[in-house]
């Protein structure tokens, strides 16, 4: 009989490319993802990789396995979705994501959530990137991942996704307090001067993307002094007089002395979506995941209100 995380580790080296990136999505050595495959040619009595360059490839062996292995570890989950619908109970293991800013803004309220009402259920959190959130929800690397789009820029889920909206971010314009701006009750993107200058998240991110394609909608080209991945870090940028900023609620807890917070007109947010494979929906961990999430959501949401 073939052995299931054999059969896994093959799968995810089909998947991810190579041995390394396998063993990364799998959370394990690389060595230990080829010991399963060595393994597995000992079970099969097939070649399944080989020596390709400085790195190795699948046979055509391994591939007709790997397709099957798709298959079996779908029904294997439909059949471990079933059994935990069917006893009604929160038990198990949940792998769980977060893109950053939802990591430390929504997580920790959720997780304390699912642990106080669920005890018998184990989860782990992985801080990722949008993009990867939902590709490893799609192979069936992550149960349940926090992704966000921008209104002006949304984007597309895979089939066999499904997805619920937690929140609404919205963004503001920040601006140094000295700014000639910085008193309006609110500000009209077009209004800022052509010369501005901007502080952003990295190139290749959704937020700088999101940024330069929303200046350019106002006709202003984005003069970008500045870098950092973190929101703390682009308002530290504000206060010191080295740009402006456009940063959505959920990234600034606490702004710093000398920032201005300004709405902005037309209002800017981005939505933020809890996503899950369709076919594991009956979980009763992803129906309790989902619901600590939307509760933090709601409490971050009425928190604002109040400020």
């Amino acid at each position: 009989m073939l052995d299931l995380n054999r059969l896994k580790a093959l799968h995810a080296v089909h998947i991810y490319g190579s041995v390394g990136a396998a063993a990364d999505a799998l959370m394990v050595t690389p060595s230990a993802v080829s010991q399963q495959i060595a393994k597995l040619e000992r079970e099969t009595g097939a070649r399944l990789m080989e020596r390709n360059g400085r790195g190795v490839r699948l046979t055509d062996a391994a591939g007709l396995l790997a397709d099957h292995a798709e298959r079996i570890l779908a029904l294997v989950e439909t059949a471990e979705a079933d059994f935990e619908a069917l006893r009604g109970e929160v038990v198990g293991r949940l792998n769980m994501s977060a893109f950053p800013t939802a990591a430390r803004g929504l997580m920790p309220s959720a997780l304390t959530s699912l642990k106080r009402r669920h005890p018998d259920l184990h989860v782990q959190m992985h801080e990722r990137e949008p993009e990867r959130i939902v590709r490893d929800v799609a192979r069936g690397e992550l149960d349940l991942g926090v992704i966000q789009d921008w209104l002006n820029r949304p984007i597309a889920l895979p089939e066999g996704l499904s997805r619920s909206t937690l929140l609404d971010d919205i963004a503001d314009l920040l601006l140094p307090a000295d700014h000639p701006l910085a008193g309006n009750k609110e500000v009209e993107l077009a209004a800022l001067p052509a010369n501005e200058r901007w502080i952003s998240s990295s190139p290749g991110t959704v937020c700088h993307d999101w940024l330069v394609y929303t200046l350019r909608n106002a006709q202003l080209e984005p003069e970008i002094s500045c870098m950092a991945d973190e929101y703390p870090t682009q308002m530290a940028l504000v206060a010191a007089g080295l740009g402006c900023a456009i940063i959505p609620r959920l990234g600034r807890d606490c702004v710093p002395d000398g920032v201005a917070v300004v709405p902005l007109r037309p209002r800017q947010s981005r939505r933020i979506y809890v996503i899950w494979r369709t076919d594991a929906a009956r979980r009763p961990a992803i129906r309790a995941a989902v619901e600590a999430l939307a509760d933090a959501s709601r409490t971050k949401e009425n928190a604002w209100a109040v400020a």
